[in-house]
C-alpha cells in the first residue's frame, strides 16, 4: 500500500481566522468611556499553518489548553466550518461526535431521531432499521426512546449520539470532549467501545482534557498551543511535558 493510501486525514499548511465582533457603545456614558474604541471587531488566528498526517488505524488525542485550537481543528476535519487556507483531506466514511446533541431535533422522539442523524450519516433506511434495536440498546434509553429528545438530560443525549455514531460502520471516528458527559458506568461503556473500534483498526481523533484517556486509548498525542502544533509522538513522552506546563 502506497503511503498516500495509509493516510487516513490529511492537513496541510491549515490556516483558520474568526471574526471577534465587540458590543458596540449604546448610550452617551458608554461614548465617553470608550471613545478611542476604533474598532468594533477583532480578527483572530485560531490555527496557524499547521500541518499533519494521521495514518489509518491510529488513535490520536488532541490536547491543549482552552483556546488552543484543538475543537476547531475537529470541526475543520468534519468540514462543518472551512479554513482560511491550507486543505484537509479525510480518506474514509466519517462520523462525528462534537457537540452535544448537535443534528438531533429537539421535538423528535430518540427514535426518529435515530433515523434522522444516522441517515446524515449515510445509513439507508433498511440499514437504520437492521440496527435500530442495537442502538437503543447501547444507549440503554429504551423506556425513553418515544419520548421528545428536548426532554433528555446531557446525559442522555450524549448516549444517543454516541450509541448511533458508533453503528455507522465509519471508518474515521471524531470525538470531542463529550465524553466528559453523563455517569461513570456508561463512560466506561464508551471507553471499552472505543478499545473495541481501535481494535478493529478504525482510526480515531479525540478532544480531550482528560490525560488519563489520552494515555490509556491513544497511539498518539498532538499538543496544540496557540494555534500551532507545539508537540506530537507518543502518548507517554507528550502528556508528561504538557502537565509540567499545565499544572
Amino acid at each position: 500500500m502506497s503511503q498516500e493510501r495509509q493516510i487516513a486525514i490529511s492537513v496541510k499548511n491549515v490556516t483558520k481566522k474568526f471574526n471577534v465582533f465587540f458590543d458596540k457603545t449604546n448610550t452617551i456614558k458608554e461614548k465617553l468611556l470608550f471613545w478611542n474604541r476604533t474598532k468594533n471587531k477583532e480578527e483572530r488566528t485560531v490555527l496557524n499553518d499547521i500541518s499533519l498526517d494521521i495514518k489509518k488505524g491510529e488513535v490520536v488525542g488532541l490536547i491543549g489548553t482552552n483556546g488552543s485550537g484543538k475543537s476547531t481543528l475537529l470541526k475543520l476535519m468534519t468540514k462543518i466550518i472551512y479554513p482560511n487556507s491550507g486543505q484537509i483531506t479525510t480518506n474514509g466514511k466519517l462520523t462525528s461526535l462534537l457537540e452535544l446533541g448537535a443534528g438531533f431535533h429537539p421535538d423528535f422522539s430518540g427514535r426518529e431521531n435515530i433515523y434522522f442523524n444516522a441517515s446524515i450519516f449515510g445509513l439507508t433506511r433498511k440499514e437504520i432499521d437492521d440496527r435500530l434495536e442495537q442502538i437503543i440498546e447501547f444507549s440503554e434509553l429504551k423506556d425513553y426512546i418515544d419520548n421528545p429528545v428536548r426532554t433528555y438530560s446531557s446525559g442522555m443525549y450524549m448516549r444517543l449520539a454516541f450509541s448511533v455514531a458508533i453503528n455507522v460502520d465509519a471508518q474515521i471516528l471524531l470525538v470531542d470532549e463529550i465524553l466528559s458527559v453523563g455517569d461513570q458506568h456508561f463512560q466506561e461503556k464508551c471507553f471499552k467501545k472505543i478499545e473495541e473500534l481501535k481494535a478493529q483498526g478504525k482510526t480515531i481523533v479525540i478532544v480531550t482534557h482528560t490525560m488519563g484517556a489520552v494515555q490509556r486509548f491513544c497511539t498518539r498525542a498532538v499538543w496544540l498551543y496557540n494555534g500551532k502544533i507545539k508537540m506530537d509522538g507518543n502518548p507517554d513522552d507528550v502528556v508528561p511535558e504538557y502537565t509540567k506546563v499545565t499544572a
